[in-house]
């Protein structure tokens, strides 16, 4: 499974830094930390048949600036064709830098607007046991959105509705646009938060894949949501760019493209 999964994890962050370049589009960092999540949730774990089915799995992204890893993931599980791909960010493009709804199949909501992920996600869940739905909704955000209000008012309701059937996971790669994580609020220790709000909650290496199965098929106990603290590193996959935060904004050079490929092999 490791050497399948790390093979399309690689693809991604390939196509991710060709979207940067091309499309002249920052985020990278952000974008490379939560590639291998993406990979497992997208190539093991949501049951997506069909982006119209009204059974299927629920997947949003809240931290929609990292949009580009996610429309590589789209793209090889065969949702639009992977030439879109070259169109990135740029005019008139299906693709655009932060997601609408419905400018591609899977995008189920609009993101980049920080902190209103979980809400919905929240409210999908909520939806799908008033119904009797069975399907699962994940929503993965960052770091930095758990300082919003809207995360933690969310965090409240889910435990009290009893949403078994909704996750929520932290890209914690310690960084956000001006600064580290906890040099902006103090977030650790971000998991105790969680639990305390009444999550069953997880920390785990978000780059190990094992440790990600391990994680999202762990049964919750209580009937309670379940939490998973990723820790990530912002820009893994070229050592140049990891845990700079300059590749915040930054968008790669040819000469720099080119010398991340050497370390990103097909």
């Amino acid at each position: 499974m490791t050497n399948f999964l790390s093979h399309w994890a690689r693809k991604a962050r390939r196509d991710v830094l060709q979207m940067s370049y091309r499309g002249q589009a920052p985020h990278l960092g952000s974008s490379l930390s939560c590639v291998d999540l993406l990979t497992f949730l997208y190539h093991r774990y949501l049951h997506i048949h069909s982006p119209e089915d009204p059974t299927r799995d629920r997947f949003i992204l809240s931290k929609g600036h990292a949009i580009s890893a996610l429309y590589a993931l789209l793209a090889q599980r065969g949702f639009f064709p992977e030439q879109l791909l070259e169109t990135f960010n740029l005019d008139g493009s299906a693709l655009p830098e932060h997601p609408t709804p419905g400018c591609v199949p899977g995008i189920e909501l609009a993101t980049g607007s920080l902190g209103h992920g979980l809400s919905v996600g929240t409210g999908l869940a909520l939806s799908a046991k008033i119904q009797g739905q069975s399907y699962r909704t994940v929503v993965l955000v960052s770091d930095g959105e758990c300082n919003e209000g809207s995360t933690w008012e969310a965090a409240l309701f889910a435990p009290k509705h009893h949403l078994t059937h909704l996750t929520v996971i932290v890209d914690y790669n310690k960084w956000q646009a001006t600064g580290r994580t906890d040099d902006i609020l103090e977030l650790a220790p971000l998991a105790d938060k969680w639990r305390a709000f009444g999550w069953h909650t997880l920390e785990i290496d978000g780059h190990s894949f094992e440790k990600i199965e391990q994680a999202l098929l762990a049964p919750s106990p209580a009937q309670k949501p379940k939490a998973i603290v990723a820790h990530t590193i912002k820009g893994k996959g070229v050592s140049f760019m990891e845990d700079d935060n300059n590749w915040h904004y930054r968008i790669p050079s040819t000469e720099e493209l080119a010398k991340a490929f050497l370390e990103l092999p097909v």
